[in-house]
């Protein structure tokens, strides 16, 4: 009699399999609709293959396309194969490196044939009717285990000298996966962990689109080959993928750096790599924003704080950022004699100084500074601190992805009895500030321990636990809030909660985060007296409601695409004339606004009135008053709001000023403003 296994369903049943069988087994015993439903399984936890035998009693987990994330995720890599697939059948000589899955789609890296360009977006439409061919083709795509050197072998022969090279650092003696596209033995095969579909044919030849190709380093280093990189994006059906493209549409739209231009907000150039140049207009963003979270913060009851952009490496080593960040960090010697001829030169007795990438060792200095008892916790210490981190080039993007940025940053230094009461006061306060910022929805993940971290186990038991049960406390560990969490992807230091934004095309951002550290206090011996006389380390909660500022506009001003609310615009009025005649009463008119406290000027120029009305609304300002002779004698206004559909509204001058200085309130004054 065979072996056989006890393979555990979700509703809790039971099936006895004999050795051999495979998921897609189970999947036919129960029903013809579920075998071909059947995407992929998650056996004991792990997303395998449907093909993949059983190698012990398991649980097991049958997925569809109704389980989206990892249906997603197995069609955008099988997308991939296919891609690598279709370029080496159009261009022989094509050696293939790596086509990961990504957020929406795809990508793989390519070195063309020898005596061939880059491939180009003109190859494009060439490249996916042949993907098309091979989904068509309905091919199986079967899982083999090979040993390392017979995976070198191949590529070798093949004449694929990345993969080859790839493949030689992976551990000796661990078996190595590759993966085949049909049953023949000259069909193409590609290293890679899996898992896949079982077929090409699963794949819906409409739900993808190849969308541009640009250059990649090999492994990411410039000193390495230039590789073609084709991105695509792919879906579940056709359905999916036009909603996408119609997204990328509105996104192109409402690109920060587009409407940053228009509204002459910013601008980046290459004297400052990585940092921006604010502009009056959009410094005036910045500093309401930066005063409405100053306002939320001091009601919260945080102390504000500055601490120094360079500290001694000696700090960092300390803190333990030197070893797990030093690429990312700016360093430079605390002196830099120069020779006779003004030629600097680094000094070997010099002092290694490094700019700071976040604030949070600074924070313990302080909190180190003279002796703090039980009864003074938690203190709440806030900064915005102004930080360098030296990202790749390739990674940076417009406002979004900077090296010099400004956090909302703030830590709470509290005993362990108070973390929960904190972390669920975090999450109202965060909760309000969205609101008031026009984000009504957002999604709450916990990030949990990575494989290479500071603490015992433990403390990372105690720090999670903490967190999870500090969302539950607050009511928002729910669906409604995407509530979720993630294995292995917590700091070095601390796992954490996640606040992901869902912004007006559906889109979304991580921007909040709070960290339940027990690591930096220990490293940095920060301590104090309990009630018991003796001392204590406390527990350091890393937060942000914002991120960084320069993010956190850029998604306001495509979340908003540049039509800000009022209390935020740069420009919140326009008064512009018709007629020469009306100019007196425009200047009395921006003068009553001003004196109102709104951000109001006037357009007096000689032209037609229409011209100015587009003008003004490609900059985005809110509220145009037109004022022509009528008007002046009137003493009224034409009020034009930006994106109504409404036509211009008379209005009395006093009516006007009394609307729009109440709408200019910051929300969070509004309830005190009356």
């Amino acid at each position: 009699m065979s072996e056989m296994f006890r393979i555990s369903l979700p509703d809790g049943s039971v099936r006895e399999m004999p050795h051999g069988s495979t998921p897609a087994d189970v999947a036919a015993a129960i029903g013809p609709g579920l075998a071909k439903a059947a995407l992929a399984a998650r056996v004991d936890g792990e997303l395998r293959d449907l093909n993949r035998p059983f190698e012990r009693d398991s649980k097991l987990a049958l997925v569809t396309a109704r389980d989206e994330k990892d249906a997603l995720e197995l069609f955008r890599h099988d997308f991939a194969h296919v891609l690598a697939e279709a370029v080496q059948n159009l261009f022989p000589g094509t050696q293939i490196t790596f086509g990961p899955a990504t957020e929406d789609g795809f990508y793989y890296d390519f070195a063309p044939p020898p005596g061939r360009g880059m491939f180009t977006d003109e190859d494009l439409p060439a490249i996916e009717e042949e993907m098309r061919r091979i989904i068509a083709a309905d091919k199986p795509l079967i899982r083999e285990v090979w040993s390392r050197e017979q995976v070198r072998t191949f590529f070798e022969k093949g004449g694929e000298t990345f993969k080859a090279e790839w493949v030689m650092e992976l551990p000796e003696g661990e078996p190595i996966t590759m993966y085949k596209t049909g049953r023949g033995e000259a069909d193409w095969m590609d290293l890679c962990r899996g898992p896949h579909l079982a077929s090409t044919g699963k794949l819906d030849p409409q739900a993808f689109k190849l969308t541009r190709v640009s250059g990649a380093y090999w492994r990411g280093d410039q000193n390495n080959p230039m590789l073609s990189r084709i991105y695509g994006t792919a879906w579940l059906n056709k359905k999916q993928l036009a909603e996408h493209l119609v997204r990328l549409e509105e996104a192109a739209k409402r690109d920060h750096r587009r409407i940053g231009q228009e509204m002459d907000l910013f601008h980046l150039q290459a004297e400052a790599h990585g940092s921006v140049f604010w502009h009056p207009k959009g410094f005036l963003i910045w500093r309401q924003l930066e005063s409405y979270m100053r306002r939320r913060l001091d009601a919260a009851g945080y102390t504000e704080v500055k601490t120094p952009q360079l500290m001694d490496a000696r700090q960092w080593e300390k803190s333990g950022h030197w070893g797990k960040y030093r690429e990312n960090m700016f360093a430079v010697p605390d002196e830099i004699p120069s020779t006779e001829d003004d030629a600097p030169v680094l000094s070997g007795d010099a002092e290694l100084m490094a700019l700071k990438p976040m604030n949070c060792p600074a924070h313990v200095l302080i909190f180190k500074q003279g002796i703090t008892s039980y009864r003074e916790l938690p203190i709440r210490m806030a900064e915005f601190g102004c930080c360098h981190r030296n990202e790749p080039h390739g990674a940076l993007h417009g406002i979004m992805r900077v090296r010099q940025f400004t956090q909302d940053d703030a830590h709470i230094f509290c005993r362990e009895d108070q973390i929960v009461e904190e972390v669920q006061a975090f999450c109202d306060l965060l909760d309000s500030v969205y609101k008031d910022l026009g984000f009504d929805h957002y999604a709450i993940k916990l990030a949990l321990r990575p494989d290479k971290r500071f603490g015992t186990d433990e403390m990372w038991d105690k720090a999670e636990c903490e967190l999870r049960d500090a969302v539950i406390a607050s009511g928002r560990a729910t669906d409604a809030y995407g509530w979720e969490e993630l294995p292995g992807e917590g700091a070095f230091y601390a796992p954490k909660l996640e606040f992901h934004l869902t912004d007006a095309i559906g889109r979304t951002w991580q921007v909040g985060t709070i960290q339940s550290d027990r690591v930096l206090p220990d490293r940095l011996d920060a301590t104090y007296v309990g009630e018991d006389g003796e001392r204590h380390r406390p527990v350091m909660l890393h937060r942000a409601i914002l991120g960084t500022f320069e993010r956190f506009i850029g998604i306001l001003i495509e979340h908003h695409a540049g039509k800000f609310p009022l209390w935020l615009s740069p420009v919140q009025l326009v008064v512009a004339t018709i007629v020469s005649d009306a100019d007196e009463y425009a200047r009395q008119l921006v003068v009553r606004l001003q004196a109102a406290g709104l951000r109001a000027e006037a357009d007096l120029r000689n032209e037609k009135i229409n011209y100015k009305v587009r003008e003004h609304s490609l900059a985005k300002v809110p509220l145009l008053l037109v004022v022509g002779k009528r008007e002046a004698e009137q003493g009224t206004v034409a009020v034009r709001r930006l994106g109504s559909d409404e036509h211009q509204k008379v209005m009395g001058l006093e009516d006007v000023v009394a609307m729009a200085a109440a709408e200019a309130v910051p929300p969070d004054l509004r309830a005190t403003s009356g």
